[in-house]
C-alpha cells in the first residue's frame, strides 16, 4: 500500500513533464539580448538610446510599474528603472 502512496504522484509528476514544450535557440544568438534596454537602465536613458516610445502607458500599482512600447519591443520600469524588455513578436 505504501508503493502505491508513493509511486501515484511520481506517475502525475512524469505525465505533466511528458507535456512539456521546448524552445531552442540557436547558440551565441544574442542580437535580440541587444537590441533591449538593459536592466536598470533609467528612463531617460532608455528614451536618448532607442528614442521616443509610440506610447507610454500609465503607471499602475505599488510599486509603481510603467509600460512603453516600441515596435519591436516594450519595455518595463519599476519607477524609473528597467525591471524587463519583452520583444514583440513579429508577423511572418
Amino acid at each position: 500500500m505504501r508503493l502505491v502512496r508513493l509511486l501515484v504522484p511520481a506517475l502525475a509528476l512524469s505525465s505533466a513533464l511528458a507535456g512539456a514544450q521546448t524552445l531552442d535557440v540557436p547558440p551565441g544568438d544574442t542580437t535580440s539580448r541587444a537590441a533591449t534596454p538593459a536592466r536598470g537602465s533609467s528612463m531617460a536613458t532608455v528614451e536618448s538610446r532607442f528614442g521616443t516610445p509610440s506610447s507610454k502607458h500609465s503607471a499602475v500599482g505599488q510599486p509603481p510599474i510603467t509600460r512603453w512600447d516600441y515596435p519591436q519591443f516594450s519595455v518595463f520600469f519599476e519607477h524609473d528603472k528597467v525591471i524587463h524588455a519583452v520583444l514583440v513578436p513579429q508577423a511572418g
